[in-house]
């Protein structure tokens, strides 16, 4: 009985998590323009998120693995989006600004892109990132809409 009040104690006494919770993230995300674009984001599990983006366009398919997760390296920024695409060196994205619906994260010594931003509104994601390319502020932008695991766009 002792060891039962011991943890649930340990339990109660815990702090809650800092971190903003980006669970509205989570999901099987579709777009059906300028190709297909899916993108899948795992539940936060101790602030760990992972993320898959695959692209089919013209005959050809791309990938981005990343992952959202806290970083020792910014005690400022307790968590940072992690991007790898198509297999490339990670780039670290750490978080600048969050809210229920809207996630920025931040790269200020990176060209292109510097910003990735989620906004969430319903059924509808819209992700975009925005930088410089010779000297030019560039903005790329996808709007997901929920769908089930692995839908696929209309032939």
């Amino acid at each position: 009985m002792l060891t039962m009040l011991m943890i649930t104690a340990a339990f109660q006494a815990a702090p809650a998590d800092p971190r903003p919770d980006l669970g509205w993230m989570v999901g099987y995300w579709l777009m059906c323009e300028r190709g297909e674009v899916s993108e899948t984001w795992s539940d936060p599990r101790h602030g760990l998120m992972t993320g898959m983006n695959v692209t089919v366009r013209d005959g050809r398919a791309g990938f981005e693995l990343s992952r959202i997760a806290p970083t020792a390296a910014d005690a400022d920024a307790p968590l940072a989006y992690f991007a790898q695409p198509e297999g490339q060196p990670v780039t670290v994205f750490p978080l600048a600004e969050s809210g229920p619906d809207r996630a920025v994260f931040e790269q200020t010594g990176h060209d292109f892109p510097r910003r990735i931003v989620y906004e969430r509104e319903g059924d509808v994601l819209d992700a975009r990132i925005e930088g410089d390319v010779d000297g030019e502020t560039r903005i790329v932008r996808w709007r997901f809409h929920k769908a089930e695991l692995n839908a696929r766009c209309p032939d």
